[in-house]
């Protein structure tokens, strides 16, 4: 098969790579979309030591089971296999669990391909009626899904709403808020070409961090970024009593105003991934509607990653996500 592989930082080459081969339990799934993630980028920058290379990447995806008495179903895959019988797996939390892997880490190679393989429980099927690019949006969207879940329950009403950063983490997050039943949302982004798309084509209030005055603050502010100047921003503009939802992982240190949380009782909680029922959630929420349209992507052919990879770093793409398609 061919396959985007991570040769190192700001390497990516486009070759062959051996097909993988279906397990026990497991489907082969013939790749028809998946999405840059930022981690992936992190990745690519050479900045996450979780992902050496050479490694294939990716693990936003949908596409196609190959053979078997499935062959034929669409499927929109969740990447994150655990163990199903640890304490977090049976209490409900299993992306908490100790010896969970996410396909595009060792020793699971990653979506960045014509094919790869995936785990019955691990697949959603997809309707008729749904693209698999929109299919593959689960991933991304399932993030802020599973925050906003959290940080509601921690605030135990609804309310405001900031959300720091507007790629897909940042906007699956606001469409989640919006879906859960949070309808003042306001979304922080600094890029002046992304902003304005979220705008004009997502129906988002979007702003400038130059444009939100020093005293506004909200009930729920989640960060979708994860640098010391986004935590910053976050602990600022918190409502006392309020919840900050913490998903980017720009940065592991600094930014948090600890003494103005303390004394004004805001709630932080660190949020990774999804459980597999926030996953099937969001799957659910795409299917029927209720996040929008979800034509906020943009797509082109997997052999075009790396220019794509060059883009979203130069900061030319506008839209929040670029889909790759292996079979274009």
């Amino acid at each position: 098969m061919k396959a985007l592989i991570y040769d190192g930082p700001e390497q990516l080459g486009f070759r062959d790579a051996p097909d993988p081969v279906a397990g026990p339990g497991e489907q082969l799934i013939r790749i028809e979309a998946v999405g840059i993630c930022g981690s992936d980028m992190h990745a690519y920058l050479g900045h996450d030591e979780r992902r050496p290379a050479p490694l294939i990447l990716g693990h936003e995806a949908a596409g196609t089971i190959v053979g078997g008495p499935r062959d034929g179903e669409r499927v929109t895959l969740n990447p994150l296999v655990t163990c199903g019988t640890c304490p977090a797996c049976t209490s409900g939390r299993d992306n908490l669990c100790p010896t969970r892997m996410i396909i595009s880490m060792p020793p699971r190679e990653g979506a960045f391909a014509q094919y790869v393989t995936m785990r019955d429980e691990n697949l959603v099927s997809v309707p008729d009626a749904v693209p698999l690019t929109k299919a593959a949006l689960a991933e991304p969207i399932g993030c802020g899904w599973h925050t906003v879940r959290l940080a509601r329950k921690a605030l135990g009403r609804d309310g405001t709403a900031l959300v720091i950063g507007g790629g897909a983490i940042g906007l699956g997050a606001a469409l989640s808020l919006t879906a859960q039943g949070v309808t003042d949302v306001t979304v922080l982004e600094p890029n002046a070409l992304r902003r304005a798309y979220l705008v004009d084509n997502c129906g988002q209030n979007a702003i400038s961090p130059d444009d939100l005055p020093e005293n506004t603050l909200f009930d729920l502010v989640i960060d979708g970024v994860g640098y010391a100047a986004t935590r910053a921003t976050a602990s600022a503009h918190a409502r006392p009593g309020g919840v900050i939802g913490h998903i980017g992982l720009g940065e592991a240190a600094g930014g948090l105003d600890i003494r103005r949380m303390t004394l004004q009782e805001i709630t932080f909680i660190g949020t990774y991934t999804y459980t597999a029922q926030d996953f099937r959630d969001t799957a659910a929420a795409i299917f029927d509607g209720r996040l929008g349209p979800l034509d906020w992507t943009t797509s082109c052919p997997l052999a075009d990653g790396a220019a794509a990879f060059d883009d979203i770093r130069a900061g030319r793409i506008a839209a929040p996500k670029i889909i790759l398609e292996p079979h274009s």
